[in-house]
């Protein structure tokens, strides 16, 4: 293994490795981050720190192996956030990592995902070469948006050293207005309901068992007010507050649900085809949670990868691997190479250098 201090001693790691590279963060997603034993390990965690944070510009510049709790500690002094939620922060996980797996927590309903915050980003390519897109400011037009085609690229495409991003100032008050519908089936019509309300919800989550969270933020002046008028869309509605309504989200932002002893799969859906994807995991016990207004699943899976991977091919799904073991991360239908992948491949990993699609 591997544990560059610098930006230029990731360059001569990529350029005197003799295998393919795995690039490893916070090795929080072990599926992500495990060598077979054949693979060169480059680990990040030694390049860290703050590069610039400018609170004034609401924007900071970090290095990739940063954890992502100084980070947020950092700004919660300034009265900012990341208002994507990035998951897995107390465990350990790394900016570069939640960039390179593009990961969001359930604030990307009302804020956008890793993606949209994303200003700059320098990375080492398989050439051994530094390269930027984007800049350290909020107002830039200038050349191709290379961030984006890094985001969610698992290091493929290049070793992200450095990122520069934008953040929000962060609310001073959060409530959750929270419905027991009964049943999977009434929970998703009652969420594609909520999708409609002119109320500005900051997240939309819903459970097998029927149950239907809409979280708000805001002053806390106005925040009882509009609460109330959320609670009305519903018979039955409880409204949750304080440390109780924090940690619930907290909960489900770094996957305290999951068993020590279940894989985590990411899946991407629409709310019509939950009841489906539902019936299929009811029937195994499993545990699972739809997030961002039913358009993501996450799935703790006990069972072998085969199955789930031909489970989601059967639904025309496609999963991404981040917890347990397997040859690829991808599953189901996402384990199809799109032509436009390729390309990016070759051309920025021109020496085969990184693991392969």
């Amino acid at each position: 293994m591997l544990q560059p201090k610098s930006v230029k001693e990731v360059q001569e790691a990529v350029n005197t490795a003799s295998t393919a590279i795995l690039i490893r963060g916070g090795g929080t997603k072990t599926a992500l981050s495990s060598s077979s034993g054949t693979e060169t390990v480059i680990d990040l965690s030694n390049l860290s720190g703050i590069v610039e944070y400018r609170p004034e510009e609401f924007t900071f510049t970090a290095l990739a192996g940063t954890p992502l709790v100084n980070i947020i500690e950092m700004l919660a002094e300034n009265g900012q956030w990341m208002p994507f939620d990035p998951p897995m922060a107390k465990i350990g996980s790394t900016i570069g990592g939640t960039l390179a797996t593009g990961l969001s927590g359930p604030g990307r309903y009302r804020f956008g995902g890793a993606r949209d915050f994303i200003l700059g980003i320098k990375w080492v390519s398989g050439n051994g070469e530094m390269l930027s897109g984007g800049a350290r400011v909020v107002k830039n037009v200038a050349g191709f948006d290379f961030p984006k085609l890094m985001i969610g690229s698992l290091g493929r495409f290049g070793i992200i050293s450095e990122i520069t991003l934008k953040v929000f100032p962060k609310m001073n008050s959060f409530g959750t207005v929270e419905w027991d519908c009964g049943c999977i089936y009434d929970a998703v019509a009652f969420v594609k309901e909520m999708t409609r309300t002119p109320i500005d919800l900051f997240a939309l989550d819903l459970e097998p068992a029927g149950i239907v969270r809409a979280r708000l933020g805001g002053l806390s002046t106005t925040l009882n007010n509009r609460l109330a008028r959320l609670s009305d869309y519903r018979d039955g509605a409880s409204i949750i507050l304080g440390d109780e309504e924090l940690n619930l989200w907290e909960q489900l932002k770094e996957f305290l649900w999951l068993p020590h002893d279940c894989s985590l799969i990411k899946v991407p859906i629409t709310p019509d085809l939950i009841p489906q994807l539902d019936t299929c995991l009811a029937d195994s016990q499993l545990h699972r949670r739809y997030s961002v207004g039913g358009n993501i699943a996450w799935i703790g899976w006990s069972g072998t990868i085969e199955d789930i991977d031909t489970l989601l091919s059967e639904l025309g799904l496609g999963g991404l691997l981040l917890i347990g073991e397997s040859g690829t991360p991808w599953l189901g239908t996402s384990s199809v190479i799109t032509g436009f992948a390729d390309k990016v491949k070759k051309a920025l990993d021109t020496e085969g250098r990184f693991l392969p699609l």
